[in-house]
């Protein structure tokens, strides 16, 4: 018993630090997750706190990992370990059956579950941690006391200081769509592998006062014009495809005019983008940055856009800057918060490839990128725009 006690506790315990460690790779990757669960319940106000809930959740992850695979204070980690994975096989659960959302986020976007494999791990998982609650007086430290508070402070310190930059310089290792070396254009397509749903057609029509239903293939034998009228028509999933989403769902970039210009952004030989979600940071604290990249780009004939879900506030921010005549474009937030995780971040694109991207701390990492390109790389400069009242008359009746 002691030796699957153990085997366990080893299990176990590297679970919950690999887990940890990706989701602090990427911790507003579980804050959006927590949010999703939250408008699937119906608690908006909880919102506005899960990041933090987020941040502490990845840390004591790795935190009760650590503890358990060196043995410190195993009747209080037992405990926490318990009570947790009884509330995430609760989620898992709940996912696995409702379908909401599609899943839990788990092992964060660098390792993307099932519904159905994530109840399966949890319910592994519980197995585990109920055995070594049942039997945690096997468990003994092998440091000692001091050599293990040195440890665990260390580990809580790592826990919170990784997190920390990575909601600061953006994610080390970025598993998003739209991670560097990634063509947008290409990423807003279906993949070449998707299966379809399967679907059938199927009618609803009233007869004598009574809705029926059947499909197209089933029709009944008693079938005609007079005692039957048709209700509806619907296609109903009989087998769920798969990988049949793009992985980028949601970009479209308009501008005042609402014209999507989407396409028109993407094709273009080098283009800088600075996404701004909400305008969180204040200006003050990137503006000088941007207005230096930005008169670089200019002057390379570089095309600079402000993506943004807020366009008229972004009117206010950009007044009065070096940058006041950007073009800005609404985007939906959701798509974003997917592209950039800080609020602003800084893309540069070739063609619609992801050349590289920073956080707004980094914006000057752009300068060496844009000075590199060749001067037969570069875009001559934009013909200037015409009044629209100016009537362009034809060679012809000009002549007579």
């Amino acid at each position: 018993m002691k030796i699957a006690v153990n085997i366990a506790r080893i299990i176990v315990g590297l679970l919950f630090i690999f887990s940890g460690l990706v989701k602090a790779n990427d911790p507003l990757g579980l804050s959006y997750k927590m949010q999703e669960f939250f408008e699937v319940w119906g608690l908006h106000g909880f919102n506005s706190i899960t990041l933090p809930m987020s941040v502490f959740m990845n840390a004591f992850e790795i935190i009760a990992g650590t503890a358990l695979l060196i043995g410190w204070r195993i009747r209080l980690f037992s405990w926490l370990l318990l009570l947790l994975i009884v509330f995430f096989t609760f989620l898992t659960g709940y996912t696995y059956v409702t379908g909401k959302p599609t899943n839990c986020g788990c092992f964060g976007d660098c390792l993307p579950l099932t519904s159905k494999s994530s109840f399966l791990k949890d319910i592994f998982l519980l197995i585990l941690i109920g055995l070594i609650f049942w039997k945690q007086k096997f468990i003994k430290p092998f440091l000692s006391e001091k050599l293990n508070i040195i440890k665990m402070v260390s580990v809580t310190i790592f826990s919170f200081g990784l997190q920390w930059y990575t909601l600061t310089y953006l994610p080390i290792v970025d598993c998003l769509p739209f991670k560097k070396g990634n063509n947008i254009s290409e990423k807003m397509k279906v993949p070449a592998n998707a299966i379809p749903d399967s679907t059938v057609i199927t009618f609803v029509y009233n007869k004598n006062g009574q809705e029926v239903e059947f499909t197209a293939d089933k029709f009944p034998a008693d079938f005609n014009s007079t005692d039957y009228s048709l209700v509806k028509r619907y296609d109903r999933v009989i087998r769920k495809g798969k990988n049949n989403e793009p992985p980028i769902k949601g970009f479209s970039l308009s501008g005042p005019t609402n014209e999507d210009s989407t396409e028109i952004v993407l094709s273009q030989p080098y283009a800088v983008l600075l996404f701004c979600e909400k305008f969180s940071v204040s200006p003050k604290k990137w503006k000088a940055d941007f207005e230096e990249v930005y008169k670089l780009a200019t002057l390379k004939h570089i095309p600079v856009y402000m993506i943004t879900a807020a366009p008229g506030e972004a009117l206010e921010v950009i007044e009065g800057t070096g940058f006041s005549d950007i073009q800005i474009f609404k985007c939906d937030y959701k798509a974003i918060a997917t592209a950039a995780r800080t609020d602003p971040c800084l893309f540069f694109l070739k063609k619609g490839t992801v050349l590289g991207k920073w956080s707004y701390h980094r914006m000057g990492n752009v300068i060496p990128n844009i000075n590199n390109i060749q001067e037969s790389e570069m875009l001559p400069p934009p013909p200037p725009k015409m009044p629209e009242d100016t009537i362009v008359e034809d060679s012809t009746t000009m002549e007579q």
